[in-house]
């Protein structure tokens, strides 16, 4: 008997990719369960089959950065933060971080398919009573508008979204004068595509030659310390948390303030969650309307 989840939960991660660098990632997940039936006439407990598989991925891979350690110019080494991963392809990379922040991964490059075998292997090393073998697939949500992947981390965030390196594949939808701007929501994706995002309270300035034409973010978190340094282009600075609800606000204000229209904004974070925000131009800057051209 094959007892199956669709979308049975989700996870937000960061990957090195040794073509486009820091990728932020959200992978659905799909499961199937093989084995006997019991008296009750279950395999097992769909109320429980989630919490199961949803608490040891949490514990596992998901808010983690995945690290293709076979990858060309990795390198992984132990440092005072716990684990330092440098990388040179497509560009300089380097960040630092407890243990519990990294997935290494004996590959030369990390795939979906790759790491839903892994997960499932590691999730019958202990399995429920009756269950015979898991398997697990890993789908990214089918978007038809714009989209876009960042990466990210929050100091003052009590859980996993600490970890410095972790990320996301969005949605994006933007509204003025009550409709739709799919120009703007392509604009604005394609800006924030596999960028950083980070706080600029978190930036530390007063580099050495070696890091010039990079940016360096660090903190301590509950977890412990954190560092990353990457090329500045990648990167977008915010004035404030690179959470959400700031990221809504942010964008809503920057857009209200190059088109001179009040302008919504719904940015998500990865699948199904994310935070509404609306902006108006600033005072005294008149707003603009839309062109309109007579019909030749």
């Amino acid at each position: 008997m094959t007892l199956f989840v669709h979308r049975l939960t989700h996870l937000d991660i960061s990957l090195w990719c040794p073509e486009r660098g820091l990728v932020g990632a959200s992978w659905l997940v799909d499961a199937e369960l093989d084995g006997e039936l019991g008296e009750d006439g279950m395999l097992f407990d769909f109320g429980e089959v989630k919490p199961w598989i949803k608490s040891r991925l949490d514990r596992g891979a998901d808010h983690t950065l995945l690290v293709p350690t076979e990858a060309a110019g990795i390198a992984v080494r132990d440092c005072p933060e716990g684990l330092c991963v440098r990388a040179e392809t497509p560009y300089p990379f380097e960040v630092r971080g407890p243990r519990q922040a990294f997935t290494l991964l004996p590959w030369d490059a990390v795939t979906p398919s790759r790491l839903a075998e892994r997960l499932a292997t590691e999730l019958m090393r202990q399995p429920p009573p009756r269950v015979e073998a898991i398997r697990l697939a890993l789908r990214e949500e089918a978007i038809a508008g714009a989209h876009y992947t960042y990466s990210h981390g929050l100091r003052r965030h009590a859980g996993n979204c600490q970890r410095i390196a972790h990320g996301h594949r969005s949605r994006l939808h933007v509204w003025q004068g009550g409709e739709r701007c799919p120009a703007l929501e392509a604009d604005w994706a394609s800006r924030l595509a596999d960028r950083y995002l980070v706080d600029e309270a978190d930036v530390v300035e007063g580099q050495d030659a070696s890091f010039l034409g990079r940016l360096t973010t660090r903190y301590r978190a509950e977890q412990g310390r954190f560092a990353l340094s990457l090329p500045r282009e990648r990167c977008v600075v915010m004035p404030c948390p690179t959470t959400v609800e700031h990221i809504a606000a942010w964008l809503a204000g920057e857009i209200a303030g190059e088109t001179g229209r009040a302008t919504r904004v719904q940015a998500f974070e990865g699948v199904d969650k994310g935070a509404l925000a609306e902006a108006r131009p600033e005072a005294g800057a008149p707003e603009r309307r839309p062109e309109t051209h007579a019909t030749p």
